[in-house]
This record gives C-alpha cells, sequence and structure tokens, in this order.
C-alpha cells in the first residue's frame, strides 16, 4: 500500500515540479514557449497514443474497436462541450470578467486546455491503480513512470499562460496543483476498485486520448504555429513524440 500512495503522489507531483519551473521561466520568449508547448503537444500525442488509445484497444474485451472509437469520439466532443462551459469558469482564475473583458477568449483556452489535462489524468490514474491492484508491480510502475515523464513539461507549459492571461501566481500555482492531485485520486481509485475500474478503462483511456487529441489539433499545435516558428515547432513535436515513445519501448 505504500508504494501505491508514493507512486501516487510521484505521478501527481510531477505536475507540480513541472510547475515550479514553469515560474522559473515565466518570462521566456515567444520561441521558446513555442518549442516547450510543441515538445509537450509531442510528448501528449505520444502518451494518446501508444499509451491510452491503444491500451484501450488491448482492453477493449468484446468489442475493443468499437469501444476506442466511441471513446476517442466522447472524449472530443466532451471537450468541445466545454468550450461553451468554460466562460462561466472565470471565477476559478479571479479575474473580473467585466473589468477584463479583452482578456475572456484568452482565459477560455487556457482553462479549457487546463479541463483537458485534469480530465486525461484520472484515467491515467486508474491505468496506473488497476496495476497496483492486481499485483502487477512492475507494469504499474512502467505506466507510472510514462505518466510522470509527461506530466511535467504539461505543468510546465500552464503556468505562462495563466500568468500572462492575468491570473495571480497564487491562483495559477493551485490550479496547476488541482490537475496533478486528479490523478492522484484516480491512482487510489484503481488501486481499491480493481473490478469497477477494469470495466471502465478500456473507454476511459479512449475518452481521455480524445480529448488530449482535441485539444493538441485544436490548441497546441495552432499557437506554435502563430508566431512564426513553424519549422522549430515542428521538430520539437517530433522530438517529443519520439523521445517518449523511445522512454516506452525502453521500460517495455
Amino acid at each position: 500500500m505504500e508504494i501505491v500512495i508514493l507512486t501516487a503522489f510521484g505521478v501527481g507531483g510531477a505536475t507540480v515540479i513541472g510547475a515550479l519551473i514553469g515560474f522559473v521561466f515565466k518570462k521566456t520568449s515567444h520561441k521558446f514557449n513555442d518549442y516547450v508547448l510543441a515538445f509537450a503537444a509531442g510528448v501528449m500525442l505520444a502518451a494518446a497514443v501508444f499509451g491510452l488509445i491503444s491500451e484501450s484497444l488491448e482492453l477493449g474485451g468484446e468489442y475493443p474497436l468499437l469501444t476506442m472509437i466511441i471513446g476517442v469520439l466522447c472524449g472530443a466532443l466532451f471537450v468541445t462541450a466545454m468550450d461553451k462551459v468554460v466562460p462561466h469558469l472565470h471565477r476559478l482564475t479571479g479575474i473580473d470578467i467585466e473589468s477584463h473583458s479583452g482578456k475572456n477568449d484568452k482565459i477560455n483556452k487556457v482553462l479549457l486546455f487546463i479541463i483537458a489535462i485534469a480530465i486525461h489524468n484520472l484515467p491515467e490514474g486508474l491505468a496506473a491503480g488497476v496495476g497496483f491492484g492486481t499485483g502487477n508491480t512492475a507494469e504499474a510502475l512502467t505506466i507510472a513512470g510514462g505518466i510522470a515523464l509527461q506530466n511535467i513539461p504539461e505543468g510546465m507549459v500552464i503556468i505562462a499562460p495563466m500568468l500572462s492571461a492575468g491570473v495571480g501566481k497564487g491562483r495559477t500555482f493551485f490550479i496547476a496543483m488541482v490537475t496533478g492531485l486528479v490523478e492522484v485520486v484516480g491512482t487510489l481509485i484503481g488501486y481499491f476498485a480493481v473490478t469497477v475500474s477494469n470495466a471502465i478503462l478500456p473507454f476511459a483511456l479512449a475518452f481521455a486520448g480524445g480529448t488530449m487529441l482535441y485539444v493538441i489539433s485544436d490548441e497546441m499545435i495552432p499557437e506554435t504555429h502563430s508566431h512564426g516558428n513553424e519549422t522549430g515547432a515542428t521538430y520539437s513535436l517530433v522530438l517529443g513524440f519520439c523521445l517518449m515513445l523511445a522512454f516506452d519501448t525502453i521500460i517495455a
């Protein structure tokens, strides 16, 4: 049980570590931000395809392909729906909507990105927890290691956008920490409810993959290609994708 708790907080804590690094480098050029964001997009793309969607196919039961497709589509549709809800979430940022109306669109995009990260953290935590719950510690640690690796750049890239959108430092760190705590909760739920999580895990993994694919395509790539750094951002994405894939292959 101790290793489960330590791993849960280690995985969630990777986001916090990334957030602290993000505070250190908060005043950076567009080029640096684009490269880091693109690198994280590559990491997330590899994690979505090989760590979530492919895993959903393997665990999909009687109709794995159908479960995966429905899960991915539902994940993408859910994030689209969140775009309608996000304007009502400005209170989380502590920013007065009336006096900062010009920043509403920017805040919406940042919160949409953060919501998607938090959403995919839950089934990833479930995946690690299920491994521990079934006694397969090696597999659970492997999954947790891959998740922690991608959580660091995720934590980094959400800091600067929130600060630039006018969110206070304290609230920025708190929001980043909450996205990591979601993963802690998911790991513990997966450990204590193996039977239930085994039943929903294929759909949940595909759902998480769908949210990540949507955000990568709709938000992250367009952002990294809007400041004249398209070529460098593209190679950063490829590098992040390859490194995450290599990491998964080495520890497999």
